[in-house]
């Protein structure tokens, strides 16, 4: 049986003061506009000045993101240092205090390490300590889970020097529930399928301490979700729908998270080219971010009511498939006329937002890798936020702003309305033409949030990619975990 390599679980502590003598490598920050902070200036003065000599001939530097691996001179020291530029002080933020952490322990994953110390929470404040511990936990991850000879190593012990216990703590939980998201998607598909979503899920949950609940293709027939079945009936993986949740707020409203969960997009009968099917194990992202989130508010006791749903279906290609042309009356009575079975994602959230607005929920939010015109429009880094309550719009980019996680908001002006209107049912499933695909998606979904103050976040730029960076492997990233945990926290 295909066995992926064992979840990252490093041993994290706190400590007063890197141990030289015990270290394998030693990560310290140097500043553009401060003193070296307590261990550069060690090792510095231990090394007869090295750091500064290096400085000197511009053999490293202060940019900000900018890491030199080093031997140490030293015979009594680490063997290997690492000097992560910090920058001055307008660029740390909690964004740059989780990717230098990442960069870092990217940077040396190429070697097995026994201990490594980090020492960057002596170069940034208190209240962003925790995101050095995630950036640096969530590093571990990386999408080859499946080869033999791994080409990167996970550390034994990592070790934070000038971080407390309540900051590692929130760290590791953080870092854990984005290697969470990162790990469900990276599956493949064959090993990813609803019931088996359902299940890995399930097991995160219940160690986390929430309440599960999964509905099987015969609850989804009795309370009428009709949509989500005809999504997976050309499938031999039968849809579920998963509810996680999470009851720390006593009696107020929850917020619903929902998340868009087909766990692989052949397109259906309209089937997509083999270059666009290659990657769509990542079209449950929004699903998986919703767990991910979950586990967090669990772990981290959020005195908050957060309800998590996620819509599970195989969109595949057989005789029992759903057609172009097909009317479907969804669980809310909405019908909807089916002119693209490639444009799946929106029609398994309409019947899984309409059971999210049972829960009569104060405010929420859908995360869906639902277009690839949101890529066009706003590129691969960046997802977009469509909104029918501007403050809650604005909540959500504030938050996004605060974790350096970039989202832009795109207009749902009433004009757009008639671009998704059918002339034989309720509402189509695709707009007019290529134009304005993101916005008539999320028009579309608008048909099935009432009253309730609701953003969609269309993620499919940011949640998968192709091309590693310095501090994050290609393929799943985790993307907005935390900027909701940052939303739910602070709202």
């Amino acid at each position: 049986m295909l066995e992926s390599h064992p979840f990252p679980s490093p041993e994290l502590k706190a400590l007063d003061a890197p141990s030289d003598s015990s270290v394998d490598v030693l990560i310290i920050g140097l500043s553009a506009d401060e003193d070296p902070p307590p261990t550069l200036d060690r090792v510095n003065k231990t090394a007869r000045g090295w750091i500064d000599r290096l400085c000197e001939r511009g053999l490293i530097s202060s940019k900000c993101g900018e890491v030199n691996k080093l031997a140490s001179p030293h015979s009594d020291g680490p063997p290997i240092v690492v000097v992560v530029g910090v920058g001055d002080g307008s660029q740390r933020d909690r964004s740059s205090a989780f990717d230098l952490a990442a960069t870092a322990i990217r940077a040396i994953s190429s070697q097995p390490h026994a201990v490594v110390d980090i020492a960057l929470a002596e170069s940034f404040p208190a209240e962003m300590h925790d995101s050095i511990v995630a950036g640096a936990v969530n590093a571990c991850e990386n999408q080859a889970i499946y080869q033999s000879d791994p080409k990167a190593f996970v550390p034994e012990a990592i070790r934070f020097s000038a971080v407390d216990e309540d900051a590692i703590t929130r760290g590791s939980i953080i870092g854990e529930s984005i290697m969470h998201v990162r790990r469900l998607v990276n599956e493949p598909p064959s090993r990813v399928y609803p019931e088996s979503f359902a299940l890995m899920a399930t097991k995160i949950a219940e160690q986390a301490g929430l309440k599960v609940e999964v509905w099987d293709e015969r609850r989804l027939e009795a309370e009428g979700c009709r949509a989500i079945l005809a999504v997976g009936a050309g499938s031999v993986r039968p849809p579920r729908l998963l509810t996680l949740r999470h009851l720390g707020g006593g009696n107020e409203p929850p917020i619903a998270l929902v998340g868009k969960g087909v766990t692989f997009d052949s397109g259906g009968l309209s089937l997509k080219p083999s270059e666009s099917m290659v990657d769509m194990k990542c079209d449950m992202a929004g699903a998986a971010t919703v767990v991910g989130v979950m586990n967090a508010i669990a772990k981290l006791g959020i005195k908050r009511n957060v309800i998590g749903y996620c819509g599970l279906a195989e969109n595949m290609v057989s005789g029992s498939s759903y057609k172009l042309g097909d009317v479907i009356e969804t669980r809310s009575g909405n019908t909807i006329e089916i002119l693209n079975t490639d444009a799946e994602g929106r029609v398994v959230l309409a019947d899984t937002l309409d059971v999210a607005i049972q829960a009569n929920p104060s405010a929420m939010v859908d995360l869906a890798t639902l277009t690839g015109a949101c890529m066009v429009a706003l590129g691969t880094e960046v997802a977009g936020l469509m909104t029918n309550d501007q403050s809650l719009c604005d909540q959500i980019s504030a938050a996004a702003k605060v974790e350096g996680e970039p989202v832009w908001q795109l207009p749902m002006f009433k004009l757009y309305d008639e671009k998704v209107q059918s002339k034989v049912a309720n509402i189509k499933n695709v707009g007019d033409g290529r134009w304005g695909g993101a916005i008539t998606a999320a028009k579309f979904l608008e048909n099935f949030v009432g009253d309730t103050p609701w953003v969609h976040i269309d993620i499919a730029g940011p949640a998968f990619v192709d091309s590693p960076k310095s501090n994050r492997d290609a393929g799943a990233t985790g993307a907005m975990v935390r900027s909701l945990l940052n939303w739910i926290e602070v709202r």
